[in-house]
């Protein structure tokens, strides 16, 4: 079932995403998010069918914004695609987003099981996608035992290493960006500079994948059930 109404259906959005982060996921309730948008909650009811999908369809677009910009960004430049250049670029832009970096840090008490159910199976096949063709190319080492494991556990270090301590509170994101990008280029991808052509390759075919994915988490915005969206 569609949306009768997305200019709607977006204010119910931006008025659930602002409770949210002053409330937590636990607290708002759907009569909240209707009285703060002036709307009665069976109205609410025609565009999701309860909270828990409501805010589904909420990441689904703080994710797919987040995604499309970094497409952009690298169908202006395609050497974004780099790993050291997407993956820093990509921590900066999660860090403007404080939803995204809600639920990526585990807020379990304001997104209570949302955090792994936006289009999960499509990230983990375009994340594995991404590696084997990075691999293909030449473009991250080969020698590299578990390279998943290991680019994953780097890139959530560095989400994750403020949190558990306040030593690094005066470094700026940017500066943890230019850690991040300088840890990566030099213990992921080979040494001198990657071949112009494999860069062009991939960044046509990941961007592809990529432009899929944004479309995926579009549908679902707009989804009575955003879990049961196609594509």
């Amino acid at each position: 079932m569609s949306h009768p109404n997305r200019e709607r259906a977006d204010r119910i959005l931006d008025a659930a995403g602002e409770l949210l982060l002053r409330m937590g996921y636990r607290k708002v309730a759907v009569d909240d998010i209707a009285r703060a948008v002036g709307i009665g909650k069976g109205t609410v009811y025609l565009h999701w069918r309860n909270k828990e999908l409501l805010f589904q369809a909420l990441m689904m677009r703080e994710s797919a914004d987040l995604t499309d910009e970094i497409l952009q960004a690298i169908k202006a430049d395609p050497a974004m695609i780099l790993p050291h250049r997407m993956i820093s670029a990509s921590f900066l832009t999660t860090h403007r987003r404080p939803l995204v970096m809600a639920m990526l840090r585990g807020n379990a008490e304001m997104f209570g099981s949302l955090g792994d159910l936006a289009l999960k199976k499509q990230q983990d096949e375009l994340r594995t996608q991404f590696e084997e063709t990075m691999l293909r190319h030449g473009l991250v080492r080969s020698d590299i035992p578990n390279l998943s494991f290991a680019l994953n556990a780097t890139a959530v270090g560095f989400y994750f290493g403020g949190t558990l301590t306040d030593e690094f509170d005066g470094i700026s994101p940017e500066a943890k960006a230019e850690a991040l990008a300088h840890v990566i280029r030099t213990a992921f991808e080979p040494a001198g500079e990657p071949d112009p052509a494999a860069v062009a390759d991939v960044a046509a075919e990941l961007g592809s994948a990529l432009e899929e994915l944004v479309s995926g988490y579009r549908k679902g915005i707009y989804a009575h059930d955003p879990t049961k969206a196609p594509g």
